[in-house]
């Protein structure tokens, strides 16, 4: 039996390739690469037992990936439900695939990546993503999660006037983005909107953050990049935090050496020990909870 932690959800990295270039977006300086089928079949392995939820998410488009059904299959024969994060360009080919994956638990949708596209593009993409989403609602269980920031409302307000259209919302939605402060907005039984504020990603040349620190790093998640490099998050895409390496190692050791146990203590005790950790803007959302 498996011994050592479990984590709500773990990031996997299935690629850092990507064919958007969006201005928010950090471009890494790792090697391109795509995870085999058979590393993704040894990672399952070594996850089981410290997580049920697999997310395809740091840098890259999993949609890019060409064994995408394939790695589906696999993680619902090891029991793992797949949430994945994708901008959307590819979802009008590789979405009638996704269809039929019941390990699949949720796609999410950056919609903010439209908002550099054009109107005409940005129409275009929108709607096929919508066409998923209707189709996921009508014929599976799946939850479709549209994600927007909320500081580009005027932005977007292209994205913002579709999804009031095409869901015949009774309310105004700007109104709603404004109001909410970040709460989600339910469009549809297993759709919603998740507005958020635009964040910049955590880097060593970022000025410091003041104040207490928390995250939720290595207590509710982790991050495994396309190469095998362990780190605490899945903000963290260059593997600064390099914890260790899944194909070298077991979670457990990992999550037990002393590295990673000064961060979760740190953090405990409102604290960032490590230099990114005190370059991420992101974590002030949780100073709350320090």
């Amino acid at each position: 039996m498996v011994q050592g932690p479990f984590f709500k959800r773990i990031y996997l990295e299935i690629t850092n390739v990507c064919n958007q270039n969006c201005p928010f977006c950090p471009q890494t300086s790792r090697k391109a690469q795509f995870l085999s089928l058979g590393d993704f079949e040894l990672i399952l392995a070594k996850l089981q037992g410290h997580t049920k939820h697999l997310y395809f998410h740091v840098l890259g488009e999993p949609l890019l990936h060409p064994e995408l059904s394939q790695f589906l299959n696999r993680a619902k024969t090891q029991g793992y439900l797949v949430n994945l994060v994708t901008n959307g360009s590819l979802i009008e080919e590789v979405g009638p695939s996704l269809l039929t994956q019941p390990a699949l638990r949720q796609v999410s949708f950056s919609l903010h990546s439209l908002a550099h596209q054009g109107k005409a593009v940005t129409k275009e993409r929108l709607n096929q993503i919508l066409k998923f989403v209707d189709q996921a609602a009508q014929n599976t269980s799946m939850y479709c999660s549209l994600r927007l920031w909320t500081g580009g409302i005027e932005e977007n307000q292209v994205v913002i006037e579709e999804l009031t259209r095409h869901f015949d919302l009774g309310f105004d939605l700007s109104a709603q983005l404004a109001e909410n402060q970040g709460r989600g907005i339910t469009l549809r039984e297993r759709i919603f909107l998740n507005p958020a504020e635009e964040f910049a990603w955590p880097s060593l040349d970022a000025p410091l953050q003041p104040g207490r620190a928390y995250c939720h790093g290595l207590q509710q998640q982790l991050a495994v990049l396309v190469d095998g490099t362990i780190v605490p998050c899945c903000l963290d895409g260059e593997g600064v935090i390099a914890l260790g390496n899944i194909y070298e190692q077991d979670l457990q050791e990992v999550f037990f050496l002393s590295r990673a146990q000064d961060i979760i203590y740190g953090f405990r005790q409102g604290v960032a020990v490590e230099e990114l950790c005190h370059r991420c803007g992101y974590r002030t959302r949780f100073t709350k909870m320090a």
